[in-house]
């Protein structure tokens, strides 16, 4: 059988975002990396800052945004705009040749509007299709692909997605043409036993231990929806997923949580 060729996933969110000494520090490491690489990032508190400047209102529930038409404009111009382009300007600056795109470009993520069910979450796609084929062409031409969660129906309308959702998506996709790792990134060392204690890093997850973790209310409830997108990964062709903080992209043995089935 032959052997694929290594695909780094990695998707940035939280304050890493924010900080702009840490995320020059991510993108300088990230740019270190050797073969194909493709890179997720967030923005949900830059989109509320800037919502709160021009005075509309976020409604948020379970710590999930509701994406209104106005607040849908305001996701769009700060993902796929000031974030966006910020982060492949960063990654140029690191002779890492780098094409920023919104799911809409080269049709690359379709989605399907998310059903109002008990909470109506507003211009919120989840995905449906990822056009592996092209991928896979932007990075045979050494080009780094830099999506943001910003998604389309085909039809001419854009979504607000879930970046954990769209770097696990985007993950099994490409596990048809490569041996692939994705690595979560944010200002934790991994996913934490006690919120409370930073260093209480739990080192490994199956989906048994997952499943009593959750049981037991032992995770906070912002972790929960990104270990869901960790073990759907995982059951659908990518090799390895990580949890860790931004210095793992250049030394894997720090402590940190390993994923497996």
């Amino acid at each position: 059988m032959e052997t694929k060729q290594k695909l780094l996933v990695a998707k940035i969110g939280g304050n890493i975002i924010e900080d702009k000494n840490a995320l020059d520090s991510f993108l300088k490491d990230f740019s270190k990396v050797e073969g194909p690489r493709i890179l997720i990032h967030g923005g949900g508190k830059s989109a509320t800052k800037l919502a709160s400047r021009l005075g509309v209102r976020t409604e948020m529930i379970d710590g999930r945004r509701i994406t209104s038409a106005e607040n849908l404009e305001i996701v769009v111009m700060t993902y796929a705009g000031l974030l966006n382009k910020t982060i492949v300007a960063g990654l140029q600056k690191n002779n890492c040749n780098a094409l920023g795109l919104t799911g809409a470009d080269a049709n690359l993520i379709v989605a399907d509007k998310r059903p109002a069910q008990f909470v109506d979450y507003g211009y919120v796609g989840d995905v449906t299709s990822v056009n592996s084929k092209t991928l896979k062409g932007f990075l045979e031409l050494g080009i780094t692909p830099v999506f943001c969660a910003v998604t389309h129906d085909t039809n001419g309308q854009l979504f607000n997605t879930n970046a954990d959702t769209i770097a696990s998506e985007i993950a099994s996709a490409m596990g048809a043409y490569y041996d692939v790792s994705l690595f979560y990134c944010f200002e934790l060392k991994g996913v934490l036993e006690n919120i409370e204690d930073k260093d209480s890093v739990i080192e490994y997850i199956n989906l048994e231990k997952y499943s009593e973790l959750r049981d037991a209310e032992a995770i906070s409830d912002g972790m929960l929806p990104k270990l869901k997108n960790c073990f759907d990964a995982l059951q659908k062709d990518v090799s390895k997923v990580h949890i860790a903080n931004a210095d793992f992209i250049k030394d894997n043995t720090i402590k940190h949580t390993t994923l497996s089935l």
